[in-house]
């Protein structure tokens, strides 16, 4: 009768002892929980409190009045991810609010935790400016105690995650609670093999510091060749228009759409060769098969906006049901973007392409448009993706989708973005410096998951066996 479930035993005492939170449901005692204890604790190790010199939470509140466009970068946590920060769609705040968030301010390798959203993904930061956090869990390493880089490594192990989503609060979204996580558990690893994964992870910061290079120095082809590179655009608020030059010809009457920086760069693209995206690629759509159809268990990946951004895709947070795949499969097989597709976003983070180097597998949410270049020998598809991440095309984004509390740009405007086109011999080295770009982030996250897989290794074996892995798998 209870053949395939999962059954631990366990002393009320030891349940007592076990949680501050006074749990007492089987979830929070489930056997890969227990297992994980086992081998966290089997040498030693020390609550995350006493091993840092500080663990605060980001500023909790509005402030949306003391939003810049020129500033100092706040981080919410859509930007942090796993290891390092996501700086795409960043928040600035003015210098005076900047200096009142004395706990939010970030220092230089601090550790910051997502407290819901990106749920608990833990970033280092690497840079040199302080900035500040809102909403995110600031830890400070006692660096005498633990090394920080091993620290962020644990974090972002099966053994640190589990136990940020065992004590988690807030149901299915999940919240960290900060009591709670000044007990997590840190097994004592060696000083020497912490040493060496801070190694590691610096190398990978490096080749990720590389990538985003690379990647600049190809927009910035882009941007000399339609004469945009030091172009300064209008910050005039005014623009008057005529209601036959404005409605008559958009069908848009909000003031924000009229602004000179927009026509700006429209004109500046239509004095030169162009077209409009729907006469260089086809457009197709996915499904949206409801919350009802995930599945807990192991299903067909998900894709949301928020699981890929220009640089890459991420292990998606939602599968569909095994049930729904089989009922769908010949929908499905369609829907499934092959290789050369661009990933475009219309709703949320409008406007990020991601070209795929490989068949998907999986499926898309209908936030997100499939895009198939039609004539490769005139648009290479490396070309255009950069070209839709540029801000040519954000700012016709930003323009089309403004004005909304949850961005939502229609794939009839979509159609109509102007798109520059090069010739091809300069498209060419854009896609060279584009892939050379790809393949330096694939190996910094290459160096990151060697990092947190011997770190894994040393719990559950030794560290001695950790170092064989690494000194395997790093070149």
């Amino acid at each position: 009768m209870l053949e395939g479930l999962e059954i631990t035993e366990i002393k009320k005492s030891e349940v007592i002892n076990h949680t501050l939170s006074f749990r007492t449901d089987a979830e929070f005692f489930k056997k890969e929980y227990l297992r994980g204890d086992k081998a966290i604790t089997k040498n030693g190790y020390d609550k995350l409190v006493t091993i840092t010199k500080k663990i605060n939470v980001g500023y909790v509140g509005s402030m949306v009045e003391y939003y810049r466009e020129d500033g100092i970068v706040l981080l919410q946590t859509k930007n942090i991810d796993a290891f390092f920060i996501n700086d795409n769609n960043l928040i600035r705040v003015t210098t005076e609010f900047h200096q009142e968030l004395k706990k939010s301010q970030i220092n230089f390798e601090d550790i910051l935790i997502a407290r819901s959203g990106s749920f608990g993904k833990a970033s280092i930061y690497l840079e040199k400016n302080t900035i500040n956090s809102s909403d995110i869990i600031l830890v400070e390493a006692a660096k005498e105690s633990i090394n920080p880089y091993f620290l962020v490594s644990y974090l972002n192990s099966k053994y640190g995650i589990n136990q940020m989503i065992r004590f988690s609060s807030g149901g299915l979204q999940g919240h960290v609670n900060l009591r709670i996580l000044q007990e997590l558990q840190v097994p004592k690893i060696d000083k020497s093999l912490q040493t060496i994964i801070e190694q590691i992870i610096k190398q990978a910061y490096l080749k990720r510091c590389n990538a985003k290079a690379t990647y600049n120095k190809a927009e910035a082809i882009l941007l000399e060749e339609i004469d945009l590179h030091n172009f300064e655009l209008s910050k005039e608020s005014i623009n008057v228009k005529s209601l036959k030059e404005s409605f008559g010809v958009t069908k848009r009457l909000d003031a924000e759409y009229y602004q000179k920086k927009y026509e700006q760069v429209v004109e500046k693209i239509i004095t030169q060769k162009h077209k409009s995206l729907s006469t260089i690629v086809e457009i197709s759509k996915s499904i949206e098969p409801g919350s009802n159809h995930y599945s807990d268990e192991k299903g067909l990946p998900f894709y949301r906006v928020s699981d890929y951004d220009m640089f890459g895709l991420s292990k998606p947070d939602k599968e569909l049901s095994v049930a729904f795949v089989a009922d769908n499969k010949d929908l499905i097989e369609i829907l499934k973007p092959k290789k050369g597709t661009i990933l475009f976003s219309k709703d949320g983070s409008v406007g990020t392409a991601y070209l795929l180097r490989e068949d998907l597998k999986g499926i898309t949410s209908s936030a997100i448009l499939h895009l198939q270049v039609r004539n490769t020998k005139e648009i290479i598809p490396e070309y255009l993706t950069l070209a839709l991440n540029s801000k040519l095309v954000q700012m016709q984004a930003e323009r089309d989708a403004g004005g909304s509390i949850i961005l939502h740009w229609r794939k009839e405007e979509i159609e109509q973005v102007v798109v520059p086109i090069i010739i091809y011999k300069k498209q060419k080295r854009i896609a060279e410096l584009v892939e050379d770009s790809f393949k330096l982030k694939v190996e910094s996250e290459r160096f990151l998951d060697v990092a947190k897989k011997a770190v894994e290794i040393a719990i559950e074996v030794n560290e001695k066996t950790a170092i064989k892995f690494i000194n395997k798998n790093i070149n």
